[in-house]
């Protein structure tokens, strides 16, 4: 399941990720050496450290399609525990949680990806919005700890679902069987990473470039209306040229490739709200220039998991 490099689709792929990468940096230098203002080089600042923010995860995520299934596994397992880690940071525990934070951790986080490597699909589709959605709350329960225990509960029950089960969907989509469409479900993995990521960068280009009315003031204070169509349409046009790559038409790449746009942009609404609730602006300081793990990964969460069961259902024997 991994990229096979003397494939022109492949190399065409890493080229574009390429040029779009030195594209950036481009542009991160010249608004640096462009910038009067104390404010013009805080922007050409932030530019930069998520430019490079960028070369960093693009090679990461090359190195782990390269090796294959268990390369993606390993990465996103890593990923999801990062996340984790940093999503349960912010939610308010006692004593009475431990035992459920343990298994949730050290059993549930690992099995799931596990599932995941050997294949066994539908365990890793049921294993935490069944077995642990209900096995872990009565590990609470026997604490004798009934404070805020709704609350508590469901902070890890979420915390597991977004972090973990959603995540997981990432390398799932190297499992899938798709008729004329064998060993090349690394391809399939990178259109569903670009059609989520490339509207979050053109969105901050069209924030910063012509930018006026906040899309959620209260939520996302540093996202526009016009910025966020800026970053949709121009992701879901530059991901539907890649339809070559996949098992779909155009115009079907073209659908998954909004549905993908749309659905990670809900997920950077959603997962900003909780950062609002608990007041915070990032969930972490992982990724210089990008906040936490979670900080980047919000669109995935929320756009992977869709994309893999509609191609299942659809597209996979």
């Amino acid at each position: 399941m991994s990229f096979d490099f003397p494939d022109r689709q492949t190399q065409a792929l890493c080229a574009g990720v390429l040029l779009l990468l030195l594209s950036g940096s481009f542009f991160a230098r010249r608004s640096a050496r462009r910038a009067r203002t104390e404010a013009a080089r805080a922007a050409a600042d932030d530019l930069r450290k998520k430019v490079r923010a960028w070369w960093m995860l693009a090679a990461l995520l090359g190195l782990s399609l390269m090796g294959g299934k268990a390369g993606a596994g390993l990465l996103f397992g890593f990923v999801a525990f990062l996340a984790l880690r940093e999503f349960l940071t912010l939610a308010p525990t006692r004593p009475g949680d431990h035992m459920a934070l343990f298994l949730g951790f050290v059993g549930v986080l690992p099995l799931q990806f596990l599932s995941v490597g050997l294949e066994w699909r539908v365990l890793a589709t049921v294993l935490i919005p069944v077995w642990a959605f209900l096995l872990l709350p009565i590990a609470a329960a026997l604490a004798g700890d009934t404070r805020r225990f709704l609350a508590r509960t469901s902070n890890v029950q979420w915390g597991l679902m977004v972090c973990v089960y959603c995540v997981s969907h990432a390398p799932l989509l190297l499992t899938l069987h798709i008729p004329g469409y064998e060993r090349q479900n690394g391809k399939l993995l990178f259109f569903a990473i670009a059609a989520t990521q490339l509207p979050d960068i053109f969105r901050y280009a069209g924030d910063r470039c012509f930018g006026r009315r906040p899309l959620a003031p209260g939520v996302l204070p540093g996202k526009t209306v016009e910025g966020s169509r800026f970053g949709i349409v121009m992701g879901t046009l530059l991901a539907t040229l890649m339809w070559p790559v996949t098992p779909f038409a155009w115009w079907q790449a073209a659908l998954f490739a909004l549905l993908l746009a749309l659905l990670g942009a809900g997920g950077a609404l959603v997962m900003g709200a909780i950062k609002r609730d608990r007041g915070v602006e990032e969930y972490g300081h992982t990724i210089t220039g990008h906040g936490g793990v979670l900080d980047r990964i919000d669109s995935l969460c929320f756009a992977v998991p869709v994309f893999y069961h509609l191609v299942r259902i659809f597209y996979s024997t």
